[in-house]
């Protein structure tokens, strides 16, 4: 990181391979869009090397500051009216993907809001632990980054999993639709 903020290319290089598929998946599940995700995750990192004189460390990790500008970017991208009216080449080269109907849609945003919502009401840790290997952290990095054991991380996704499991409105968004 130091080196990268010092102007390293080579260094921010590693930083986008290390961090990319993260950004990625992260804003591809949002979008729903391979084209638009793309774009955006490209712009992503963009503004992170353009910025990166104002990250400092405070505990958080690198690709936590990168999805933050991805949620801004995405939230950015949903209230332009540009995306209602917008069809890039992209989307046109990947035409043959199955669209999803906006019914579809909603329902996914329904059970991702209410996953989110049973997330945050975990312990904090607990909650940290699971929101990093949700991202696709390794379970050794989340560990360092918390200053925990692998062990005490794999503990709290247990623990994490069965109040999930026991939580009442995961359990209604996990169940299948009725007639």
């Amino acid at each position: 990181m130091e080196r990268a903020q010092g102007g390293d290319g080579e260094a921010f290089a590693q930083l986008y391979t290390a961090y990319s598929d993260t950004v990625y998946r992260y804003v591809y599940y949002r979008v729903g869009g391979m084209p638009t995700a793309e774009d955006l995750t490209s712009e992503v990192f963009v503004r992170a090397f353009q910025r990166l004189d104002t990250f400092a460390w405070r505990g958080r990790d690198f690709g936590a500051w990168l999805v933050t500008i991805a949620r801004n970017l995405v939230a950015d991208h949903f209230a332009s009216a540009r995306f209602r009216l917008e069809v890039t080449t992209g989307e046109l080269l990947h035409s043959n993907e199955v669209e999803r109907s906006s019914e579809e849609m909603a329902v996914e945003n329904f059970r991702n809001r209410g996953l989110a919502e049973a997330l945050n009401r975990l312990p904090r840790r607990m909650r940290q632990v699971t929101w990093l290997w949700t991202l696709g952290v390794p379970t050794a990095h989340i560990a360092q980054q918390l200053g925990i054991s692998p062990n005490t991380v794999r503990v709290h996704l247990f623990h994490a999993r069965q109040r999930l499991a026991a939580d009442p409105l995961v359990v209604l968004i996990a169940s299948p639709a009725r007639s």
